[in-house]
């Protein structure tokens, strides 16, 4: 999902309800050339939305408006940072900021990058286990860093765990969520720009002027 280029030209195909339309574009020589594949038009789905009194408009490939409602993707668009945030958790929380991984092989650092998905996704699965026993929460509404750190420990308590004890650990842990909800997210405070590049050079602090 992606947001529709300003002065984009599309034809409309079907109207699959308010604000939501099937739409034809055509591609552009340079994607052509970059995806051999890709045909002169594409078919996609547009869907107009007002967030805070903007209009928006969103391109989409998910293109089956009965088991995608418009609604619903329109929500999934507004939390579209998520996954910039679960790069931070990985990188932050997970390899605690290293800027470089232990292995030193190609082969092994492969290796170590599945083990660090494979574990990311396993606390993230406890974390929906979590949410299901908290009315009205989302996972992303959990702290990662707390739910990562509780597993850690439940995995070091199921090592003296007799194997019949198991089932009754995972579901204690299921139901520790409200220990880990965040507050409400307030939202953006302030327009989004382009962040200014640092001089090149150093400059003189400026002298402060005396009061006469």
């Amino acid at each position: 999902m992606i947001p529709l280029r300003k002065g984009a030209q599309y034809e409309e195909l079907r109207k699959l309800g308010k604000g939501d339309h099937l739409v034809k574009l055509k591609t552009s020589p340079q994607a052509r050339k970059k995806w051999p594949g890709l045909g002169n038009e594409v078919t996609a789905r547009l869907l107009t939305v007002t967030r805070k009194g903007k209009v928006c408009h969103l391109l989409t490939s998910m293109t089956d408006a009965m088991r995608f409602p418009g609604g619903e993707m329109a929500d999934l668009y507004s939390n579209r940072w998520e996954i910039e945030l679960g790069y931070r958790e990985i990188k932050q929380t997970m390899q605690l900021s290293r800027l470089t991984l232990r292995s030193k092989k190609p082969e092994l650092v492969e290796q170590e990058l599945w083990g660090v998905l494979l574990a990311y996704n396993l606390v993230r699965y406890q974390m929906i286990k979590m949410a299901e026993h908290l009315k009205g929460y989302w996972p992303n509404q959990l702290s990662f860093s707390e739910s990562c750190g509780m597993v850690m420990r439940m995995l070091m308590t199921l090592q003296g765990a007799s194997p019949g004890r198991i089932p009754e650990l995972m579901r204690d842990l299921a139901s520790m969520g409200q220990l880990v909800k965040l507050p409400t997210r307030r939202g953006r405070a302030f327009p989004r720009v382009v962040k200014e590049r640092p001089w090149k050079y150093p400059t003189a602090p400026k002298k402060s002027q005396s009061v006469a």
